[in-house]
């Protein structure tokens, strides 16, 4: 294993992978590595996207811990390594977008009071719809937010309007909670898979040798439920008025190659905020921009690094 793959693929020696309890009970895998500096530089929470575990970016807590930056992520519940809301041992499932943005209100709210200020949250795909939810929503208050190709409309060829009525009506038909589709487990499907998310093939094979590590961290398919709900609260967030008046500086990083999520529609609603700065991403990138190949991954993290620097600060 080089050097690259160890950081990859291994825990920090000195970071914590632990569980949080919701208000509800529910038991949410957590990761946390604090700075033993006197003097850290801030705190950085990182909100996995749809089928993640927090593992996938170690390569970049590794980068923002060795400039003093305290690190913190959570599996969202019913994936990753905070078990699953149907029998399904592997469907993505949700009855409702709702419980997300609860758990994460709840899980900013101590860890705003238990890290170093200024704090910095960053989502990846539909993390970084939820963050963006939950800003809105006044739900949480962090100095500042990235959001890295964020899930605010749904890729489809049907588009928007008729692919929320089509989930209807199939995902109406019998147990919502099913998968939406089912994975074959084929060479051509994971390499179909895998460009649709990145060009590069070893940042890639991460998530399958974590998957491997611990079949338990798989996520499949979503529900339909999940489909559902969605495309209900990316139509409903792109349309909430409250967008103009959200205050939280942000960055946003967008793909327009993205084959996952809308990002038109993406560049749209960040367009309506009051203090946010959008940054294109051509066809030299897929959907996970911070696990590209070297030349899209490090201007990404400049850009990141940029605006914390002018505007990660105590509020």
């Amino acid at each position: 294993m080089t050097a690259s793959e160890s950081i990859r693929r291994s825990h920090p020696r000195d970071a914590q992978v632990t569980h949080w309890t919701a208000p509800d009970g529910w038991q949410l895998r957590s990761f946390a590595w604090p700075v033993e500096d006197a003097r850290p530089r801030g705190s950085i929470l990182f909100l996995n996207g749809r089928g993640d575990v927090f593992e996938k970016y170690l390569e970049l807590f590794h980068h923002w811990h060795g400039q003093n930056w305290t690190i913190t992520a959570f599996d969202w519940r019913g994936q990753g390594g905070s078990g699953r809301c149907t029998d399904d041992a592997t469907c993505g499932h949700i009855d409702r977008f709702d419980r997300f943005v609860d758990d994460l209100a709840a899980f900013a709210a101590d860890w705003m009071a238990a890290t170093p200020g200024p704090h910095v949250v960053m989502g990846h795909s539909m993390g970084g719809q939820l963050l963006l939810q939950a800003l809105v929503e006044k739900r949480m208050q962090p100095d500042a937010a990235v959001l890295i190709a964020p899930m605010l409309g749904i890729r489809t060829i049907f588009g928007a309007w008729l692919g929320e009525r089509l989930s209807r009506m199939v995902g109406g038909i019998g147990n919502s909670a099913r998968p939406a589709w089912r994975g074959k487990d084929t060479p051509r499907a994971t390499e179909t898979r895998q460009e649709l998310l990145t060009h590069e093939r070893d940042r890639y094979a991460d998530e399958l040798f974590w998957q491997q590590s611990d079949p338990a961290l798989l996520t499949g398919a979503p529900s339909w439920q999940w489909v559902i709900e969605a495309f209900r609260v990316t139509r409903e967030l792109r349309r909430n008025p409250d967008l103009k008046t959200m205050d939280v500086p942000v960055l946003g990083l967008i793909a327009l190659a993205d084959k996952l999520v809308d990002s038109r529609a993406a560049i749209r609603t960040l367009g309506k905020l009051p203090d946010a700065r959008i940054v294109r991403f051509g066809k030299e990138s897929a959907h996970e921009i911070l696990r590209e190949s070297d030349r899209v991954r490090n201007r990404a993290i400049g850009e990141i690094e940029l605006f914390l620097a002018a505007r990660a600060q105590r509020r």
